[in-house]
């Protein structure tokens, strides 16, 4: 679709702060008024809309995107899109090592441990670790009190959750960049770790170095929308 518009607005509205293109509202694919619940978020979107030049590209629009499935997915029931994102309570990366070489144990200990020890403390709970990638299921307690901790947020702060959780494979680092213990960067380079580790060993290869980097944009703009939500 090409650019059909001139001005790009803010207004605020009953439901936050609207965008409007020539003063007429932007509607979401299921036809819902593009609303955002702060006037931070809501100049970042404007602005993506404002920065297309001939055609739009809803690849160059991720908060847009975030928007979108915010009130259009996710909101009719975030209770179950919660419950979704909870499952890797079980299957958490942080809680599978690699039994060698030492310097790759070592760094999965100084990266990752840190960050359970965050979990730990914060909602005093235990996590089962294993070597390799058999699976090891975790307390209950441990899964329900995660669980908890997603269901907690409403429709925007789970479209963000949703690739901070599936782009790490952790629930625990996605809830670490909600938090503040870890930003974004770092984050992204401790749910990549081995990766990153296989890349020094063996090389690059240019194709899986562009598929990361895609992720990281990811990743960044799902951590950029949760802090335009403060």
């Amino acid at each position: 679709m090409k650019r059909f518009y001139k001005q790009v607005s803010v207004e605020s509205v009953a439901d936050g702060h609207a965008i409007r293109l020539d003063g007429r509202g932007v509607k979401t694919p299921a036809r819902a008024e593009l609303a955002l619940p702060t006037s931070a978020l809501a100049h970042a979107v404007a602005a993506e809309w404002d920065a297309q030049a001939g055609e739009i590209d809803p690849r160059r629009m991720p908060l847009t995107g975030l928007a979108n499935a915010a009130i259009d997915r996710i909101a009719p029931d975030p209770d179950a899109f919660a419950r979704g994102l909870a499952a890797y309570a079980e299957t958490d990366l942080l809680c599978y090592r690699a039994d060698g070489p030492a310097e790759l144990v070592a760094r999965q200990a100084a990266s990752w441990d840190p960050l359970l020890d965050w979990a730990r403390t914060r909602y005093d709970i235990h996590f089962e670790t294993v070597t390799g990638i058999v699976h090891r299921p975790q307390p209950d307690e441990t899964v329900q009190r995660l669980a908890a901790a997603i269901a907690a947020h409403d429709a925007f702060h789970l479209a963000a959750l949703q690739p901070l959780v599936t782009i790490a494979g952790s629930l625990v680092i996605a809830l670490a960049v909600v938090e503040g213990p870890i930003d974004a960067e770092k984050a992204f380079a401790a749910a990549h770790l081995d990766e990153l580790w296989q890349a020094e060993q063996w090389g690059e290869d240019a194709l899986a170095a562009e598929a990361r980097e895609n992720r990281r944009a990811d990743f960044k703009a799902a951590a950029r929308f949760l802090a335009l939500l403060v």
